[in-house]
Order: structure tokens, then sequence, then C-alpha cells
């Protein structure tokens, strides 16, 4: 348990020893904050008129003031830090989100990639078995895709035209996109 200190401040031109289980500089900043307020009302020629009882209670009035104005301040920056913790934990629930989503979808690329190589193997393997590798490649150096005003694509086969005419298109076929 913390222990009291006591402490012999100035307030007012008069020594009082205070007593608490704050530290000694903290109860010297109270009363010098005291003494600049009594410093600040002195100056007031209405305030210095007063009785001192008024002045008292004048006095009391201004730091009671300060303290809910300070309060106050609290409460909102409170209320908006509050609020910027809210937001960072709902980024960094979207940003995990995410993290998982892209984890999730580099793995789905992963197996699409080696299902596309082993298709790709087969493609190759079967085009060897029914010997027509270089047939096939002939075919796709004649075929070009041409994208059409909807959007799908038409598969065109260049075809030679009678010899002295120009080449001419011939349509193979329409694939969606």
């Amino acid at each position: 348990m913390a222990t009291k200190h006591d402490t012999e401040v100035l307030i007012g031109g008069k020594v009082f020893t205070l007593t608490g289980y704050e530290s000694e500089e903290y109860l010297q900043r109270i009363a010098a904050y005291i003494n600049g307020k009594i410093s600040e009302y002195s100056k007031i020629e209405s305030y210095s008129r007063q009785s001192i009882d008024v002045q008292n209670i004048l006095l009391q009035l201004n730091i009671a003031d300060d303290y809910f104005k300070i309060r106050e301040k609290y409460e909102s920056l409170k209320e908006a830090s509050e609020a910027k913790d809210k937001e960072l934990y709902d980024v960094k629930h979207d940003l995990i989100t995410n993290q998982i989503k892209m984890k999730s979808l580099e793995e789905s690329l992963q197996k699409l990639r080696l299902e596309n190589n082993e298709n790709q193997k087969k493609i190759v393997k079967l085009e060897t078995e029914l010997g027509l590798t270089g047939e096939v490649e002939e075919y796709y150096d004649d075929v070009e895709e041409v994208e059409t005003v909807d959007g799908s694509a038409d598969i065109v086969k260049q075809v030679p035209k009678p010899e002295g005419s120009s080449t001419s298109r011939r349509k193979t076929g329409k694939r969606r996109r």
C-alpha cells in the first residue's frame, strides 16, 4: 500500500501542510495552480473589492469551471478515441477476412494451375497417340478469335481462296466468354 506524504506548500502567502498519497511534486503543482488563479483574479479590480469570503467563492467557482471544462474535453476525446478504436478494430477484421479470402483464392489458383498442367500433359499425350501433333499445330496456327459486339468470340479459320484472290475467312463456331 502507498504511504502518505506530508508536504509543505505556500498558497496565497500562507504555508500549509498537505498530506496525501500523491508525490510531493504533484502537491506542489496543485499549490502552484491555486496560486496562479489567486494571482490572475487579484489583478481584476472588482474581485479585489470583494470580501475574502466572496473572493474565495469566486475562486472556487472558477476552479470548478476549469475542472468541468477539462472533464468535458476529456469525455469528448475519450469518445473520439473509442470511435477510432472501433474503426481500427473493423479495419483489422476486414484485413484478416480479406487475407483469409486471398489465401483461399491462391490455393484455388494453385489447384487450377496443377489441373491445367495435368490437362496439358493429357492433350500432348492424346495428340501423340493419335499422331495429330503436326496437323493440330497447323490448325491452331490458322485459327484466330474475333470478338463480336455482344462480347462473345467467333472462331475464324483462315481458308485459302483459289489462286489470284486474297484469303477469306470461314466461321467455324461461336464461343461465349
